[in-house]
């Protein structure tokens, strides 16, 4: 199995030292800080599935698409240089593991590099959000293109260096357009075997607007008021605040035919209250991650799409809207000051 990480941030990294364990050939393309530290320092994973340590001997890492293609054209064994003197990568597997802000950049930089895919490569998408399926839907036919719903989670101490600090459930990967999920079979088996449990479900959309509730109740309610999750239950006035959102998500769910695990809001909340938010309390919300390192955030793809999507259905959406436009005020004003990224 020959995989590209695309996006060396804690996921992306996260899923690589799997691939890696697994025997995967892997390349990486990530921002130069991290290529360095990876080329330097190879990748080492902590946290609740154990210590791992993988040689930069092991991998490869890139600072871009156009790099990956000069020099790994040198590695005549796999995918090198053939008679003509062509360069064919022929990738199995594109995982993108990017912010979903950066879906349309990277959408169209693998489709000026759709070399890299060749005739069988599938596009996976482990990214945040609603929406990021149909970014690259507007590059690649449909039936290339796979999602991953991921309730893991990674931070990155060190540029190298990827902990997992909390688990819910096992990665799910599917396809949103009714594609054949064969293809998907040996990926989950690799992240499997690499230490982190994946697995390949019919229904990945259920997953995705499960996790669009839980992110979209909790990320910018944290952001704003600078808690992690477990807070934010605690006190009724935001209980009050994160049921208003949630009851708004549903009503754009069934008014634009989409579907969850849940039929109503009601027993949504009963899980997310027992069940979901528990195992989370002491977590800190990306959003709130990125608000406080001065990053552009994920809010477009939380609450921004479900804005967006309840215009387009015609179901108003006044606490979630309220919301996204704090954080995005929050994030304007960091960004004035001088935007970071974190790849």
């Amino acid at each position: 199995m020959k995989a590209l990480i695309y996006g060396g941030g804690a996921v992306g990294l996260g899923i690589a030292s799997c691939l890696i364990l697994s025997g995967a050939k892997v390349d990486i393309i990530a921002r130069e800080g991290t290529v360095s530290a990876l080329r330097r320092g190879g990748l080492e994973r902590t946290g609740i599935f154990g210590s791992v340590e993988v040689g930069p001997e092991r991998f490869e890492a890139f600072a871009s698409l156009d790099e990956l293609l000069r020099l790994g054209g040198r590695r005549l064994q796999d995918g090198g240089l053939n008679l003509d003197g062509e360069f064919g990568y022929d990738c199995d597997y594109v995982l993108v593991c990017t912010k979903s802000h950066g879906s349309p950049a990277a959408a169209a930089d693998l489709s000026r590099h759709r070399e890299i895919l060749g005739d069988g490569g599938k596009i996976v998408l482990f990214q945040n959000g609603w929406g990021n399926a149909e970014i690259f839907a507007e590059h690649f036919p449909k039936d290339q293109i796979y999602s991953a719903r991921v309730i893991t989670g990674f931070s990155r101490p060190e540029k190298n260096v990827v902990e997992v600090t909390v688990h819910a459930d096992s990665i799910h990967l599917g396809s949103l357009f009714a594609s054949d999920l064969a293809p998907m079979a040996p990926l989950a088996e690799a992240i499997t075997t690499g230490g982190i449990p994946a697995e390949v479900v019919p229904e990945v959309g259920k997953d995705l607007w499960a996790k669009m509730l839980y992110n979209c109740a909790l990320n910018p309610l944290g952001a704003i008021f600078g808690v992690p999750y477990g807070d934010l239950a605690e006190v009724s006035a935001s209980r009050e605040i994160m049921e208003a959102l949630i009851g708004e998500i549903f009503a754009v769910m069934k008014a634009a035919g989409y579907r969850t695990h849940w039929s109503t809001p009601d027993e949504y909340r009963a899980v997310f209250y027992e069940r979901l938010l528990p195992p989370t309390a002491r977590h800190v919300s990306s959003t709130l991650q990125d608000i406080r390192a001065k990053k552009s955030t994920e809010i477009e793809a939380l609450s921004g799409a479900v804005v967006r999507l309840g215009e387009e259905v015609g179901v108003p959406t006044p606490t979630n809207a309220t919301l996204y436009r704090m954080v995005k005020f929050m994030e304007a004003r960091n960004l004035s000051a001088g935007e970071g990224n974190g790849s």
